[in-house]
């Protein structure tokens, strides 16, 4: 863009010399030239300035690692990678017979201290028992009643279900391979069926033309040519870099402090074009994205037509 507006004026200046016929001298020449250094650089910064451009952005979405509440072997895996679910929806079964037997080993002792108390109540009724007696098998019962409960929660979780909408993806779980209830190995990752929200991380320089409403554009690196326009939906509160947790260190000047950090910015895409090719833009997709604030914005022109040129540079292998 600046060798363009570099060759946009030296043009203006050839004409207007051949035009009005105005002698190359030491006065006009450097005048031309000064004023072209003052110029364009006045357009430069007005416009990097009021209308902030990322050369960073992304499409997130949020994904559930599946951990099973139970550990066993795994017996079915029903699912295809990347099918289309409903909340509910079986993704695996483990090897219930364990469980199984649980439950029914419950059931027996439950069923053995039921009589028991009766016979207690009976008991007592008749002033041959004694209360705490009484109260021995009710706690007895109570107890073998909980246990029960919990081996029949453990049997339904034999059978894992996906936790909303969404779909499972890269599916390398088979039947034999043990799934267990570690939370650092989960089973699949299920990617939830929401929007996706494309980010764009500017610069703290930009922070006072970063607001919600304002005009944006992304062009996306895997759609070459394609600017679809948007809205500024949020800009994020706060950053990583200045994240704090309860630890025994103390804060330090480290290279991980120091870094300024970059503001991230939610680009909600409003472009009727873009529903074309929403599904062919997978998750995590890259590309560059440009706020348009109301200060100056007959100069957001320039940025428009920069970030188009850099849209069409994508058909080549990306630079980045």
């Amino acid at each position: 863009m600046d060798l363009l507006l570099i060759l946009t004026y030296t043009a203006i200046c050839v004409v207007i010399f051949k035009v009005f016929k105005l002698p190359l001298n030491k006065w006009t020449v450097p005048t031309a030239v000064l004023g072209g250094i003052f110029l364009i650089g006045a357009l430069i910064f007005l416009m990097n300035y009021n209308h902030p451009y990322s050369e960073m952005s992304r499409n997130y979405f949020v994904t559930t690692p599946i951990v099973p509440m139970v550990s066993g072997q795994v017996i079915d895996v029903p699912v295809q990678g990347n099918q289309e679910l409903k909340k509910g929806d079986v993704l695996f079964r483990i090897d219930p017979t364990p469980f199984e037997y649980r439950v029914q080993a419950l059931e027996a002792s439950s069923l053995a201290a039921k009589q028991d108390l009766e016979r207690a109540l009976e008991l007592q009724r008749r002033g041959v028992g004694k209360q705490r007696d009484t109260d021995a098998v009710t706690a007895q019962v109570d107890t073998i009643s909980s246990q029960l409960a919990e081996a029949k929660f453990n049997l339904a979780n034999t059978v894992v279900k996906a936790p909303t909408d969404g779909y499972a993806t890269q599916i390398a779980l088979r039947p034999g391979v043990r799934a267990v209830n570690i939370p650092l190995r989960p089973a699949m990752i299920f990617v939830n069926k929401e929007s996706m929200v494309h980010v764009g991380w500017f610069r703290q320089n930009s922070l006072l033309r970063l607001k919600e409403g304002y005009e944006a554009e992304v062009a996306f690196d895997g759609i070459p040519g394609k600017v679809f326009s948007g809205v500024v939906s949020k800009v994020l509160p706060v950053m990583a870099e200045g994240q704090v947790q309860a630890s025994g260190n103390l804060i330090n000047a480290s290279p991980a402090t120091a870094r300024p950090g970059r503001i991230p910015v939610y680009i909600k895409i409003t472009d009727p074009e873009f529903a074309a090719y929403a599904d062919s833009v997978p998750g995590g997709a890259y590309g560059q994205a440009a706020v348009y604030s109301d200060h100056f914005h007959h100069v957001a022109i320039m940025r428009k037509v920069i970030l188009r040129m850099s849209a069409w540079m994508n058909y080549f292998f990306p630079f980045h």
